[in-house]
């Protein structure tokens, strides 16, 4: 049972292949800022907030900035939008962003400030708890690309799944054109659908593993 598991989780990886190009989030609900004209700073008018990138200050004021609304778990822990992730470097980066924004930085500071420290330690606790668990970040990527699974669903597993997987990565080694990759990009865009059986299947055994610790809590 526990190798079913193992091998779901497998082929989940392999649905982001190395060298794959990222288009960005398909759709993530989140409010887009391009095309509006540059944020100023709440504080002093000045131009640059809400910042992008790591800046979360006023360059001029150094006031602390609402959070972008159109940052993405992976960009803000500085990951790569993929199934692999390196813990170590995702465990830095959250040390790294609470040092900046943590709430007990800002105890003298404005009440705004304080308010928007609250929000962005709390975004950054909810980025790092989703993205280092396996399942939470699989469901994540599949939400990013407007695919999510409801509690209680159930899918059917596609025997040839694992075989396809294959011939991808396959033809992925052998690709030698951002032609050829681009078509192996839409073969595995086309197989999102089958990642959330994966995922809902995943999602099962993780129910059962919970479950499992819970039993093994003395009463």
């Amino acid at each position: 049972m526990w190798g079913g598991r193992t091998g779901a989780l497998l082929r989940l990886s392999r649905l982001w292949p190395t060298g794959l190009l990222w288009r960005g989030p398909l759709n993530c609900n989140v409010v887009s800022l391009a095309g509006s004209n540059s944020p100023r700073c709440w504080n002093c008018g000045g131009l640059g907030g809400p910042l992008r990138g790591d800046q979360f200050f006023c360059p001029q004021c150094r006031a602390l900035q609402p959070p972008d609304p159109a940052r993405d778990y992976f960009s803000l822990m500085d990951c790569n939008h993929s199934f692999r992730v390196d813990t170590s470097k995702l465990q830095h980066r959250y040390q790294e962003l609470q040092r900046l924004v943590h709430p007990d930085f800002f105890s003298q500071r404005s009440q705004t400030e304080k308010d928007f420290s609250e929000k962005h330690s709390t975004l950054v606790n909810d980025a790092y708890k989703t993205l280092l668990a396996p399942l939470s970040r699989g469901l994540y990527l599949l939400k990013l690309h407007g695919i999510e699974i409801p509690e209680g669903t159930d899918h059917e597993m596609d025997s040839q799944f694992l075989m396809e997987i294959m011939e991808i990565n396959e033809k992925l080694a052998e690709a030698q054109s951002e032609t050829a990759m681009n078509e192996i990009e839409s073969v595995v865009r086309d197989d999102f659908e089958k990642a959330k059986e994966l995922l809902t299947k995943m999602r099962y055994f993780s129910n059962i593993e919970e479950k499992i610790k819970l039993k093994k809590i003395p009463l």
